[in-house]
Formats: structure tokens, sequence, C-alpha cells
């Protein structure tokens, strides 16, 4: 007999992580937990407001299917019945950490070709003043890959201050659409100058049509214009590369067909994360084994961490040990 939990859970921010839709200071997450002979599987989701999800809405989701999963859907099934999104994310993920449990075959033979290696993740830097920014890049200026999290006026003047104060580390700057048509070439005339390596959804989504129109000169990555691999033909000729997130394709089972078909047309692949546990990134650790840019940094945010989490040496984080998932 299959049984189906799940429950909220809330875990501190080291500070307050800012983007330019806001600040918080806790990553609010929900686990979801299926047990069926002798086996657990867990799997955990972020709640994120920007697509219309609270912990209470999510919640209402993951009751609504409670009966199914219980009675024992599987992950085809599964996407039939919930849309994309966090619910369908924690679900999905815990089937899969269930069926590795249960066949004794590890979910990373599945997903990858050889033995998972450790990958560098980029380290996220808060949106604030210059003044302020600069002296997070200073205290993290040995990290080879550091995420910038920008969109606002000033901006230029923001990456300034982190370049000189990080001269050796890659770049990303994290717009979060929070650029507008006034100022996107000018702003990545400027990334440009500064040798970003890439610059992450700098117009809303449905709003970015003109990427296809002006000259990129640094790399263009969609995040919150794609979530699924049906948004991919829109996406052709505006931007070069994609951030896959677990919680807005609605699992593992979603983002590996997104992944595969985003190479074929050409795409880079960035694997990142809404701000959550060692839970949550586990499985997008092994998803990210052969992407170009990884920020699975959610972990390294937090003022504590699941136990047992993930293992991060340096920027260094490695696959999941089976106790945790997979």
């Amino acid at each position: 007999m299959r049984t189906f939990s799940f429950a909220a859970e809330s875990f501190p921010i080291a500070g307050t992580f800012t983007i330019s839709r806001g600040s918080k200071t806790t990553a609010d997450v929900i686990v979801c937990t299926i047990a069926e002979r002798g086996a657990v599987g867990r799997g955990e989701c972020v709640p994120y407001r920007r697509y219309g999800e609270t912990p209470e809405s999510v919640a209402a989701e993951l009751e609504r299917v409670k009966d199914r999963v219980s009675a024992g859907i599987d992950r085809r099934e599964l996407a039939s019945i919930l849309p994309p999104g966090a619910a369908r994310n924690a679900v999905d993920c815990a089937l899969w950490d269930l069926e590795a449990k249960q066949s004794g075959v590890a979910a990373a033979s599945r997903i990858v070709q050889g033995a998972p290696r450790a990958l560098e993740t980029a380290y996220t830097l808060s949106l604030g003043l210059p003044d302020a920014m600069a002296a997070q890049a200073a205290e993290n200026a040995w990290r080879p890959l550091l995420k910038v999290k920008i969109g606002g006026d000033g901006d230029a003047e923001r990456v300034r201050a982190v370049r000189a104060a990080a001269p050796r580390s890659r770049l990303i700057l994290d717009a979060n659409e929070g650029w507008n048509a006034g100022n996107v070439e000018a702003n990545l005339a400027a990334a440009a100058a500064l040798g970003v390596a890439l610059v992450e959804q700098p117009l809303p989504a449905g709003e970015d049509a003109m990427l296809g129109r002006i000259e990129r000169p640094v790399p263009v990555c969609a995040d919150e214009s794609v979530h699924v691999a049906d948004d991919l033909d829109r996406l052709a000729g505006l931007y070069d590369a994609i951030n896959i997130k677990l919680d807005k394709a609605g699992g593992l089972t979603e983002s590996i067909v997104l992944e595969r078909r985003a190479r074929e047309m050409g795409f880079k692949i960035m694997v990142g994360c809404m701000v959550g546990t060692s839970l949550a990134m586990a499985p997008a650790v092994l998803l990210a084994q052969r992407a170009e840019f990884v920020d699975l940094d959610g972990p390294l945010l937090l003022a504590r961490d699941r136990i047992p989490g993930l293992a991060y040496e340096g920027s260094m984080v490695s696959p999941p040990d089976r106790a945790l998932w997979g």
C-alpha cells in the first residue's frame, strides 16, 4: 500500500536575499513524501509568487491529487493531472526517489552516462547599492563564477563595482525581467565591455520579442520566458541559452525533455534553482551534468540546510548521496 503526505517547512536565509522583485529572509518549501513497501521517496518544491504560487495554493493542489498519488499514479499520469509548477515538481521528484529506492538502481544511472561528477556552481550576489554589492563580491572574489542580481536604474554602476571587486570571476547578470526596451541595448553593451559571460532574462516574459531585432553582444539566457519544452519554438532567435528549473518545469521528468529538446535546437543550458534546501538541489545536480552554466547554490544562501545535505566544497557541489535523494 502506498501513502502520500506533504508538509510546509521554512529555512532561514543567511541575511536577506534581494532581487528586482523584492526581498526575502526565509526559504519556504513544501516536502512531499511517498512511502510504499518499505521504501520512502521525497521531493521538495519552492512555491513562487511570480508564477501565482503560494505555500497555500501548492498545498491545495497537492491535497487535490492526494488520493490519486496514494492509489499508485506514475510520473506519466502525474503530468496529466497537475500542470507544470512547484506542486508537480515535488511529487515528480518524490516518485523518482521512490523508484530508485524500490529498485536499488540509482536515479543517476537513468539520467547521466557514467558516474556523475562534482560541478562548479555560481554563487549569487543579492541586489543592492553598488558599494554593498562590491562588498559581497570582494568577500566571494575567490569563487570562479558569480551570479549578480540586477534589474533597475544604475545597473551599469553595480556591475562595474562588482567587476572591480572580483576581477577574476566570471559573471552572470540576472535582471529578473527588470530591464526595458529603452535601456536593454545600453545595458548589454555595458555588460560586454565588462566581460560578462551571460545575461539572464533582461526583459519581461512576453515582452522580449525585440531581443530578436537587436544586437546581443553578450549571450542572453531565458528564465521566466521558458518553463517547458513547448515554450522553446517561440524563443528561437531571441535567446542563446535557457535556464531550466525543476519548479518551473514541473519536475525532473519534464526537465529532461526540455534539456534534450533545447540542445537539439542549439540552445546552451543553465540549470538553476529557487532558494531551497539540498533536497531540492539534488535531482538538479544530476540534470546539470552537461550544462554550460550551473546555478545550484540555494543551500549556500541558507543559515542552515537539511541534514543530510549536499556536499559543497567551495563552489563545487557533489552529486547527492542516496541518503538524501535518488
